[in-house]
């Protein structure tokens, strides 16, 4: 496995929540990996994840203890951006990605880089967010519309989302990339010259407390969508089996774990300490991440449904239309998800 990067020179400067989290997932971490011999045992494991909700299963499976039982001492790194976070995968600051399949994608279709989808993980909890003086898509002519990263993932579901309502990029809106979902809320909240802007959990709840209201969620407007999920370089998966079937099995215990209601009072708690929410807000949270309609897919399970829609989405948007999407099995390899699926209990 490749040696550790330092994750102090990854070139940006977390917010003090981004910070919070990642601390917190890094002492629960040297807590489970304190005893000497089980220590020694353990395969130390780089995973990426943006700082919101949907890293809930990762906090939870650090602090339960479920990464250690499958042998992996796990590290979580929090990303600013999609863009950062597909330069990080690619250059070795880590080995895994969880986030949104589309950035492999494009690593694979733009970055010619050879990056292999592991997983699914749900359809992006996500719901189109505006001020409070916008009506309709129709309103946002001649306003801003802030994304992540301009070429990928909801981005492209934004502007397909104002393509339907007769609105062209550039010429009845501006494109404002600000980064990940923290930033957007942020952006939102700070400045109302954004008009609108996609976010999921919990900042689509946030959001509303401030006033802001929400234009519909994503899977409504668009229908089935494959977001997140696990991916990788694929000749360090190739190499690493073992290693990516473990982490794929602990991530789907710590998912059931999460989705588990006997578990609701501990994974109220660690949404309170890790993303610093109110009580309410972590109650609405978490009714929404289990909610298998719109939160987390039960046992990350890939949707090929989605996922089709995801290219077809993309060759739309990105293409300009000009050629079909490829076939799904181009960046897609779920053995490892199967055989990590065979180690666990039904």
């Amino acid at each position: 496995m490749a040696r550790a990067g330092n994750r102090e020179n990854q070139g940006w400067s977390m917010p003090g929540q981004c910070k919070s989290m990642l601390a917190g997932a890094l002492i629960a971490a040297a807590a489970l990996t304190a005893t000497p011999a089980r220590a020694a045992d353990l395969v130390r494991l780089r995973v990426n994840a943006f700082p919101n909700a949907k890293a809930l299963p990762l906090h939870a499976g650090i602090a339960k203890g479920i990464f250690a039982r499958h042998g992996l001492a796990l590290e979580l790194q929090l990303t600013e951006s999609s863009k950062s976070q597909r330069e990080g995968l690619a250059s070795g600051a880590f080995e895994i990605a969880q986030a949104a399949l589309d950035n492999a994608v494009a690593m694979i279709e733009v970055a010619k880089q050879d990056v292999v989808i592991l997983s699914g993980g749900d359809s992006g909890m996500n719901e189109f967010i505006v001020q409070p003086e916008i009506g309709s898509f129709a309103d946002l002519k001649g306003r801003t519309v802030i994304v992540d990263a301009p070429d990928t993932a909801y981005a492209l579901q934004a502007k397909k989302i104002l393509l339907k309502a007769g609105l062209h990029e550039g010429a009845d809106y501006t494109i404002k990339p600000v980064g990940a979902v923290v930033y957007r809320y942020k952006a939102l909240i700070e400045d109302k010259s954004n008009a609108g802007g996609v976010l999921n959990l919990p900042f689509n709840i946030q959001a509303a407390e401030h006033g802001l209201k929400s234009l519909g969620r994503l899977i409504d407007l668009l229908g089935p969508y494959q977001a997140a999920g696990a991916f990788a370089m694929r000749p360090w998966a190739r190499d690493h089996a073992d290693t990516v079937e473990r982490y794929l099995a602990a991530y789907v215990e710590s998912l059931r774990f999460v989705r588990d209601p006997a578990n609701k009072a501990e994974c109220l708690a660690l949404l309170r300490d890790k993303l610093k929410l109110s009580e309410s807000s972590a109650e609405r949270t978490h009714a929404q991440l289990v909610d298998p309609g719109f939160g987390f897919t039960p046992d990350a399970r890939f949707s090929q449904e989605g996922f089709r829609n995801m290219l077809a989405l993309r060759a739309e948007i990105e293409r300009k239309g000009g050629g079909a999407p490829a076939a799904p099995e181009k960046y897609v390899d779920l053995g490892y998800y199967e055989r990590a699926m065979k180690s666990l209990a039904p």
